[in-house]
């Protein structure tokens, strides 16, 4: 697989290329060779050299020189030529293999270290954990097990390779029981129109499915001859009629001369997340953020601290209410990237929190990267390396617990999830369809991005979503304002965003089976509010809740209902659901110090008038006495109550009953 998950930072891609899934693959190979090169190269003396063939030996030791400078088609050669003059040359066979192993031809790799093992199984007892750990990559579970408790048993690895080597072996167990069981999973290539002969990764969508964004690496030659370079850009496809458009360059206001990398946005598509390590940053790689004016996107700004430290921030993903962000944090440590580790900080009045690290239930002594939160809040899923798996990275999800924390992460399962490493799972808004990056065969070249259907048990909770404009009531131009949608149930915020600039427009994520209290805001205007129940009802990423949104400017005479204030049938008691709308007009009274208003009750006919007059009027004076005690001057609150004589819609149904019931308040003075 190519070097393609964290190549993020131009800056510190080469000096930290070891971290990178595949690399990481070799990382133990290594810590093998320099713990064998001893035996190998050079302290000759001090062991056998396994032939008495001078011949063999002087091939031998110029292979070593070929390769100490690196020159492995000549070390490969002598080497071979030392093996002709005696078959059962240890070293020479071992030191094959370690080149073989170190340019990523397995294969040949795993051959020799095999031969090793036949010639003497002792003579280097550590080889067994590099033929392990490449028998592991490969898939070849059973014969990786042996091999690593046999390097356990009698090899003479450090505390890490030990570890190392435990961690395989619950891998073997696990792959094998695996693929004994495997789930439903078939690819598909999402097509020219996103994929190209260059590497795509890294894809994210908008709430409604409609805007996909990922990373594409174009490459181009460096200054130095010879010498690879590339470029990371984002790029923007938008879905019409069912059918994805060939993706375009997100354009010189989001991408730049250096690397941008992985990315979020947010639900309502006017905020951007991505990693870059454009100059100026607090590390190696900084999240930025970009809002969206119209069709354009503003200059990025870094996010600052404390989310960007001096070390490694990537990978973010914005949860679908725009309160929370998941990023992966890695340690700098002697020019590599360590400890990657799952964080997360939720959005306060107006900024981000400190991060805090999600617990050890997530986060391991491996690396964990790539989360994504699905829109339901409730469902993350994440790549890994340090939960038992089939080997590499492998995906995972975890579902959120009643008291708040995350329950033991479920691997996806095989064939999704293989001897290679998985990562970047992305699910749409539909919570059926999966999006993750792979350089498996048949693909257009390096990385392709692919979707594929989640089975049941994997899917996250139903979502649907609620889009519409925002406009003056009376001139009809579209307004920015902004949106607060509150669980009735509970009072807390849901969802925080805003309409767009220039045409109004919002879009709103809704997790169903919940009942839902609607403010939206802006200075100079009434606020508006509205409730809505999706308990019970067949709400869904496809069907939407479509809601205009008209609002009032402050005026003498202008009125809204206040449709999330809440009374028991035939009683005048503030219910808790309406603490959420009070507050919101305690809020509104106080940013407007001048305005007078009266707070009127209204009733439907069923009742006797006489008895629906008192009740309104009570209604009206519970909301009147709510201000006051939340400290807004009686001088400026009128309060009436007109029971049934008021109509707004037929008492002839239920439905217009329910319009007649409610409590309305008026600007009196401004």
């Amino acid at each position: 697989m190519e070097q393609l998950y964290y190549p993020l930072c131009k800056e510190t891609f080469r000096p930290l290329q070891n971290n990178t899934p595949k690399r990481m693959k070799k990382a133990f190979s290594t810590v093998f060779f320099l713990f064998c090169s001893v035996g190998l190269i050079y302290c000759q003396d001090s062991q056998p050299m396994g032939t008495t063939n001078k011949k063999a030996i002087k091939l031998y030791n110029d292979a070593a020189s070929y390769y100490d400078v690196r020159n492995n088609e000549a070390a490969i050669d002598l080497l071979k030529r030392a093996i002709k003059e005696d078959s059962n040359f240890v070293n020479a066979q071992g030191m094959l293999g370690y080149i073989y192993d170190d340019m990523g031809n397995e294969d040949a790799a795993i051959n020799q270290y095999r031969k090793v093992i036949r010639i003497n199984p002792k003579f280097f007892p550590n080889i067994f954990f590099s033929l392990g750990k490449l028998e592991m990559d490969k898939g070849y579970y059973a014969d990786a097990e042996a091999h690593l408790n046999y390097f356990l048993e009698g090899g003479k690895g450090t505390n890490q390779m030990d570890w190392a080597a435990n961690q395989m072996i619950t891998d073997c167990k696990f792959g094998i029981e695996a693929i004994k069981h495997p789930v439903l999973f078939t690819p598909m290539n999402m097509g020219a129109s996103i994929n190209t002969k260059f590497s795509e990764y890294f894809p994210t969508m908008t709430v409604d499915g409609t805007t996909l964004l990922f990373t594409r690496r174009l490459e181009r030659m460096g200054q130095m001859q010879g010498e690879e370079d590339y470029n990371e850009d984002l790029y923007l496809s938008f879905k019409q009629d069912e059918q994805w458009t060939k993706a375009m360059n997100a354009g010189p206001s989001l991408n730049s001369e250096y690397m941008e990398g992985a990315s979020t946005i947010s639900a309502n598509g006017n905020v951007l997340i991505f990693v870059s390590d454009r100059p100026g940053g607090y590390g190696s790689c900084d999240l930025y953020y970009s809002l969206r004016i119209g069709n354009a996107w503003g200059r990025p700004q870094n996010m600052g601290a404390p989310i960007n430290t001096r070390n490694w921030e990537s990978q973010p993903c914005l949860s679908a209410d725009g309160l929370t962000l998941y990023f992966v944090r890695g340690i700098i440590a002697a020019h590599a990237v360590k400890n990657e580790d799952i964080y997360v900080t939720k959005l306060g009045d107006s900024t981000w929190g400190v991060p805090v690290k999600l617990s050890d239930t997530i986060n391991t002594q491996g690396k964990e990267e790539c989360p994504f939160i699905s829109p339901d809040n409730q469902t993350l899923y994440f790549a890994s390396d340090g939960h038992p798996g089939m080997g590499g990275t492998d995906l995972y999800m975890s579902r959120r617990l009643p008291n708040g924390r995350w329950g033991i992460p479920l691997n996806l399962g095989y064939p999704i999830n293989t001897a290679k490493n998985e990562t970047g799972i992305v699910i749409d808004p539909n919570g059926r369809l999966a999006y993750f990056s792979s350089d498996r065969e048949g693909g257009y070249g390096g990385m392709d991005i692919y979707s594929f259907t989640l089975y049941d048990s994997i899917r996250p909770q139903p979502v649907t979503y609620m889009k519409g404009k925002v406009f003056d009531a009376n001139t009809k131009d579209p307004l920015i304002a902004d949106f607060t949608l509150i669980d009735l149930a509970t009072g807390a915020v849901v969802s925080q965003s805003n309409s767009r600039p220039v045409d109004g427009t919002f879009l709103v994520c809704l997790p169903v089976n919940k009942n839902y209290a609607l403010n939206v805001s802006r200075k100079g205007y009434l606020f508006y509010s509205e409730n809505f129940s999706f308990k019970d009802v067949k709400a869904s990423y496809e069907h939407p809740f479509l809601k205009d949104v008209p609002l009032q400017q402050i005026d003498t005479g202008a009125s809204i209902v206040l449709n999330n204030v809440f009374f028991p049938t035939n009683k005048f008691d503030l219910s808790p659901e309406s603490d959420a709308e009070l507050n919101k007009l305690v809020a509104f009274m106080k940013n407007n110090p001048t305005i007078k208003i009266q707070i009127s009750g209204h009733t439907d006919n069923v009742g006797t008038p006489d008895k629906n007059k008192i009740l309104s009027e009570n209604r009206a004076k519970s909301v009147y006495t709510y201000l006051i005690d939340h400290s807004i001057g009686a001088e400026r609150l009128t309060y009436k109550g007109y029971g049934q004589t008021v109509p707004v819609a037929t008492n002839d149904t239920p439905e217009g009953r329910q319009l007649n019931r409610r409590t309305e308040m008026k600007i009196t003075a401004k």
